[in-house]
């Protein structure tokens, strides 16, 4: 099984803390250079020092904020200029909880732009590279409501699904050039996100952190909440050659707490 990722170079967006950082642990680990996207330099560059380097690796950080995309797009164009990136990790962090009814026309506004606009930027940037080497991995980094809607989670769910069918529809045309885009789909995974949902039903239900959380572990059959590195393990693989002809799928990371197929 090829695994080896030497000489190639990927950008890992949100890769300052939870799933971006433990991917772009595991790329660096499989020999990619890495391309750190997230809008706190001093983390960037901290997480810089802690990636693994052999020779030929060479990593670097663009500073780019998602809620301005038109400075996004010409960082990653400019970026394309100079560099080739086989591999590109769409991770951005997720709308704020809360339900369908509740939210405001701009909510669903700012996270189209924040997730699938933003995405679309860096395909676009990314995409010709990808095409002249005739290889190309585009992992989309989204959620398993674009299977099962989760309860509370009503902008998100929305904009999740869109995400998941802007992936299939660029696997199709991007195929035929060597390029396979799909999507993780992470279940319950201890990071700030998690923490944070739980933490915003404390107050309407009258429970506490930890009651919510055995609650939630209770729906796993894994028996447990993931750590974020295991995410990442999935994320690394798809970028790898072995993955070739895997394209335009849903590939969810939840312990099974997914109830469909």
């Amino acid at each position: 099984m090829n695994l080896d990722l030497s000489g190639k170079r990927a950008v890992v967006c949100g890769s300052t803390q939870g799933i971006g950082k433990a991917s772009a642990i595991e790329l660096a680990m499989l020999g990619t250079s890495v391309t750190l996207v997230a809008r706190n330099e001093e983390k960037l560059t901290a997480v810089m020092r802690e990636l693994d380097t052999s020779a030929g690796q060479k990593h670097d950080y663009i500073v780019a904020d998602f809620s301005f995309p038109d400075e996004l797009r010409k960082k990653a164009e400019r970026y394309a200029e100079n560099s080739v990136v086989a591999i590109l990790v769409n991770n951005t962090g997720g709308p704020t909880a809360g339900l369908i009814m509740d939210a405001q026309p701009s909510d669903f506004v700012t996270a189209f732009s924040n997730h699938l606009l933003c995405n679309h930027i860096l395909v676009k940037a990314f995409a010709s590279g990808m095409k002249r080497v005739e290889y190309g991995r585009i992992i989309n980094i989204i959620s398993t409501s674009v299977k099962i809607p989760i309860k509370g989670l009503g902008v998100s769910n929305t904009i999740r699904g869109a995400v998941a069918n802007w992936s299939k529809t660029l696997a199709n045309e991007l195929g035929p050039y060597g390029i396979t885009v799909n999507n993780i789909l992470p279940g319950a995974t201890m990071t700030g996100r998690l923490e944070s949902i739980l933490q915003s039903k404390v107050s309407p239900t009258g429970r506490t952190f930890e009651e919510l959380k055995q609650e939630m572990i209770s729906e796993i059959p894994a028996g447990r909440i993931a750590d974020a590195h295991e995410v990442a393990a999935a994320v690394a693989f798809l970028a790898t050659p072995a993955a070739g002809y895997i394209n335009g799928i849903n590939i969810p990371v939840d312990g099974g707490r997914t109830g469909s197929l």
